[in-house]
């Protein structure tokens, strides 16, 4: 826990992106570079050597001998385009950094500190003959604690509980005879739980199924708001907001669910789906500042992945494992009434080092995000995505015979 708290003053956002502006900004899915690299899917995979926070029933089947940590890095390149303006940006930073560990006979647990959401841009644009800036910095984290037990044969429960904190910075700066000037901060100090379920059965002694399904439930946010605005025209005091989240800022039910099949111990393909009712939650203006509520749509997403494991007590080529995945996201950001969408592809690779039980997984994904039915701004990502777990033994017996 101690690294997890070290680790907050060097999370960097890795997102350059003006629809980050709206809302609590770009939403993460809590997908470990190995799961990114197969679209982002996790929701019923089961894997005794990695780490996956997205269904935390998982956590019941992780080896008895290893003590797992999981460091994520992010590198973001992305080329925008609006109406034939074009730019270019490069970010990147930590993603996250997770473990897991066994507690008992069926028992499993895991901590770290992974992304909620992001917020990253900076524009100008020319307005009635002035110049306006905008630009947003910040973020939603979450520390996090988890527990899977395998209830029976199986099947497994898990739940993750989380302490969310952060904070998101949007500002404007009109330039024109005289200077006007925005800025408002949200700060989030609050709980979040998520639970999941994991069946897994064989059809075969080489075929095995996992069924898993998530759920996170709706809540209102704990914390505060606040804005100022200035005008260098006017002599008045400036102008200040101040508001609660609670009540008035909220978080929808969210629900996953997901299907493996793995034959072999060497193919593995998995199916996702996610859904999240964002219209149907609260997010109201700051009085004085902002004259309407912002709608947000519902957010679902699809993703579908593939894994091949050669051999894994083979040649150092056979202990490598390579991946690929598709996906496709209906997002939960509105603009002006036309709603964000983005898909993309994504391989991987996972390269052990040798005499050791570390494994370096290496992962490219290329993202295109739009709006529609109105093209806004078209954007293209190339993210690269580096993952190190480090596999320690958490305790050894030595036998005397």
């Amino acid at each position: 826990m101690v690294a997890c708290m070290a680790a907050v003053g060097a999370w960097a956002q890795t997102l350059t992106t003006p629809y980050s502006k709206v809302g609590y900004g770009l939403l993460s899915d809590n997908a470990s570079s190995i799961q990114r690299s197969m679209g982002g899917v996790g929701y019923a995979m089961q894997n005794g050597r990695a780490v996956n926070v997205m269904n935390p029933a998982s956590y019941s089947q992780v080896d008895s001998l290893t003590f797992l940590w999981d460091v994520g890095i992010d590198m973001t390149n992305l080329w925008s385009n609006e109406e034939g303006k074009r730019g270019y940006s490069f970010g990147g930073g930590l993603d996250y950094i997770t473990s897991q560990f066994k507690l008992g006979k069926r028992l499993g647990g895991s901590f770290g500190l992974v992304p909620y959401s992001s917020v990253g841009y900076s524009f100008g644009s020319k307005i009635d003959n002035a110049t306006e800036n905008q630009s947003g910095a910040g973020g939603i984290s979450q520390l996090y604690i988890g527990a899977g037990y395998e209830l029976f044969k199986g099947l497994s429960l898990g739940v993750n509980v989380s302490y969310m904190f952060g904070t998101t910075t949007n500002q404007s700066l009109i330039t024109k005879s005289t200077t006007s000037y925005f800025k408002r901060e949200m700060e989030v100090r609050d709980w979040n739980m998520q639970v999941g379920l994991q069946y897994a059965f064989n059809l075969s002694p080489r075929d095995r199924v996992v069924l898993g399904v998530t759920y996170q439930p709706k809540k209102s946010f704990h914390g505060h708001t606040w804005g100022v605005f200035y005008d260098t025209q006017d002599t008045k005091t400036d102008t200040v907001g101040y508001a609660s989240l609670k009540g008035r800022y909220e978080q929808p039910h969210s629900f996953g669910v997901g299907l493996s099949y793995e034959h072999n111990h060497r193919w593995l393909a998995e199916a996702d789906f996610t859904y999240q009712d964002w219209s149907a939650v609260k997010y109201e203006p700051l009085e004085g500042f902002e004259v309407s509520t912002l709608k947000f749509d519902k957010r679902w997403k699809a993703a579908a992945g593939l894994q091949y494991s050669p051999n894994r007590r083979g040649s150092y080529f056979g202990a490598m494992a390579f991946r690929m995945g598709v996906f496709y996201n209906h997002d939960y950001i509105n603009i002006t009434g036309n709603n964000v969408r983005d898909y993309g592809a994504s391989v991987g690779v996972s390269l052990p080092v040798p005499n050791g039980k570390t494994t370096v997984n290496l992962g490219l994904e290329w993202r295109h995000r739009y709006s529609a039915p109105t093209l806004l701004i078209k954007e293209n990502y190339l993210n690269i995505t580096l993952g190190v777990n480090f596999n320690e033994l958490w305790f050894w017996k030595n036998k005397i015979r």
